[in-house]
């Protein structure tokens, strides 16, 4: 079994309040005995308002919660999957950018979200995600000591392309670190979830954004382990932010693709014409 750590946060509009919030879940997840730490998307800055982010917003070598929590990865000897940062690409547009860092603290991989979140909810939030951000363009995993990680954030959990191209790597865990708002959320988190931990026949280990924030947003909680068949091994809720455990069994995974082996059926066809 590998014993895991979720980081449930509330982040706020100050990167170095927010470091120093993951810099002490690092250390509370090497405390708990955790092999690695998974932390929610926009761990270092949740602000929907971009002029005042627009200053916070710093080149990845550059910024100060990815130096620190680099740091403290090192410090206590952990990996961790940090869901994902605002960085200010060289060409000057944003990133909403994934890292997986290893005990010395080196990056190991790095995912660019893919699908904009652009939509009008019938609650009158409106979200235009590409007005400010670049999508990415390739599919990322890595190896880790859960195993194969592969790396998507948040809206990309609707887009089962993705996760099926993870699947056909064999990736064994696939990270979805979110912020959710709550009518998403309590339409449609766990069963997207559960749906993509079965189709690529992998654990999903979901940290996730809770509560109300400083930037007015509210988002759903619930950070989620699944394992391949689905089941639903860890929910944190939506009481706070805090750190919490998980044990994975990396067997299961190899069990479930040999009982249901879904993958290895899985056939290309061909798309009808456009209408």
């Amino acid at each position: 079994m590998t014993r895991i750590a979720l980081y449930q946060a509330t982040t706020g509009i100050d990167p170095a309040r927010n470091a120093a919030d993951l810099v002490d879940a690092v250390r509370g997840a090497a405390n708990g005995g955790a092999q690695m730490l998974f932390t929610p998307e926009m761990s270092g800055l949740l602000d929907r308002d971009r002029k005042r982010a627009a200053a916070r917003i710093a080149a990845e070598d550059a910024d100060r919660v990815l130096s620190e929590v680099r740091g403290a990865a090192r410090e206590e000897g952990l990996w961790v999957a940090l869901g994902s940062l605002a960085v200010r690409r060289e060409d000057g547009r944003w990133a909403n950018r994934a890292f997986v860092i290893d005990p010395d603290g080196e990056i190991v991989a790095r995912y660019d979200k893919i699908h904009m979140f652009d939509v009008d909810l019938d609650s009158g939030e409106s979200w235009r995600e590409s007005n400010a951000y670049a999508p990415g363009e390739q599919a990322v995993y890595c190896e880790t000591p859960v195993g194969r990680l592969g790396l998507a954030i948040c809206y990309d959990m609707r887009f089962p392309a993705l996760f099926g191209a993870l699947g056909n790597a064999r990736c064994d865990v696939i990270s979805v670190p979110a912020a959710f708002t709550v009518p998403t959320g309590k339409a449609h988190w766990h069963t997207l979830l559960r749906a993509r931990a079965i189709e690529a026949s992998a654990f999903i280990i979901a940290a996730a954004q809770v509560g109300e924030h400083e930037d007015g947003r509210a988002t759903f909680g619930h950070s989620l382990v699944i394992d391949p068949w689905g089941e639903v091994l860890l929910d944190m809720g939506d009481a706070g932010p805090g750190v919490g455990f998980a044990e994975i069994d990396p067997d299961r995974v190899a069990t479930v693709r040999r009982q249901l082996p879904s993958l290895a059926n899985r056939r290309e066809f061909h798309h009808p014409p456009a209408a």
